[in-house]
């Protein structure tokens, strides 16, 4: 048998684990390739070589151009690449998941099909959020009623802190340069955090678009898994920013002052957490990565893959479809 065409993708135990991983890198007006196991980004100014196994999302804003062997690269690392403009965040591709089994998409799957379960995991969401309160037994609409106080309360004590001008959360997808530099900071900032909250949650072969509060899109589990940090990370950092008035290119000023707030490391590793003690538990989590690959029954007891099971019934020389 000839060998597949191309270079062999890296195995699994050779890729660094997400919570060890860059955050981000947003890339803006460069050509992107490859060289050996780096991607290189070229622009006027010359050539840097990034490691892509350390890579934990590649934010590709207005002007990239991307090779294959990159891309390639990208998958073959577990690195997600996610294009980016003024309006905010479009996904269109991401690298193979870290993940060797699919226990956590199974449980995501379980649990947001359970509409108690369901309910479940989005009050222990909003209790992460409500450090203090018991959200035990209220509803969806009492807890999105806190929920806003909670992040009007936000706004304004740091509106207070920066002397920063609030009025209300104000922009438009279609024209982000029309709101005022605090909302652009704002956006650009939790363009951000978005990016690698999903870099996090493909890495782990979640699935982005099963949410447990958010519902009905393509990032529904981005948008509330990210909330969980809005306040502590990106809030402060977009007003912080904005404490400078008319900054020229407030997006690049807050993705720089976000790649300082989370360049520790702690954001990713509290990401990885939180999804696993949301969907499994921390009681379960020692062989969550473990492989296993088995074939389905409706009685409820997998059987082993990489078996011929054969129906004593029938009779194997004679095709299926076909008689005597």
């Amino acid at each position: 048998m000839k060998p597949k065409p191309g270079a062999p993708p890296a195995s699994l135990p050779e890729l660094v684990r997400t919570q060890d991983r860059l955050s981000f890198v947003y890339i803006e007006r460069s050509v992107i390739h490859r060289e050996d196991n780096a991607i290189t980004l070229t622009d006027e100014r010359g050539t840097a070589h990034v490691p892509a196994a350390t890579l934990g999302v590649l934010l590709l804003g207005p002007g990239t151009s991307i090779t294959h062997q990159a891309m390639m690269l990208l998958a073959d690392s577990g690195s997600s690449a996610v294009w980016v403009g003024e309006a905010g965040a479009r996904y269109y591709a991401h690298g193979r998941s870290l993940a060797s089994s699919s226990r956590l998409l199974d449980a995501q799957a379980a649990l947001v099909t359970n509409r108690n379960e369901r309910l479940r995991v989005a009050r222990v969401m909003y209790s992460m959020r409500f450090p203090g309160e018991d959200t035990t037994d209220l509803t969806m609409q009492q807890l999105r009623g806190r929920e806003g106080v909670r992040v009007q309360r936000c706004y304004q004590d740091h509106s207070k802190r920066t002397g920063v001008v609030w009025a209300k959360r104000n922009y438009d997808f279609e024209d982000w340069s029309a709101g005022d530099q605090i909302n652009r900071a704002l956006s650009a900032a939790h363009t951000s955090l978005y990016g690698v909250v999903h870099s996090v949650i493909v890495a782990l072969g979640c699935s982005p678009g099963l949410g447990f509060v958010h519902t009905g899109h393509e990032k529904s589990f981005v948008y509330d898994i990210a909330d969980l940090y809005k306040a502590d990370i990106s809030i402060p950092v977009a007003f912080e920013v904005s404490k400078t008035p008319n900054l020229a290119d407030v997006g690049s000023a807050v993705r720089r002052a976000m790649r300082a707030a989370i360049r520790d490391g702690r954001l990713m590793k509290r990401c990885v957490d939180d999804i696993r003690n949301l969907l499994i538990g921390p009681a379960e989590r020692e062989d969550d990565d473990e492989v296993t690959l088995l074939l389905w029954d409706e009685r409820g007891e997998d059987v082993a893959a990489g078996v011929v099971y054969l129906d004593p019934s029938m009779d194997v020389a004679t095709p299926i479809g076909m008689s005597e």
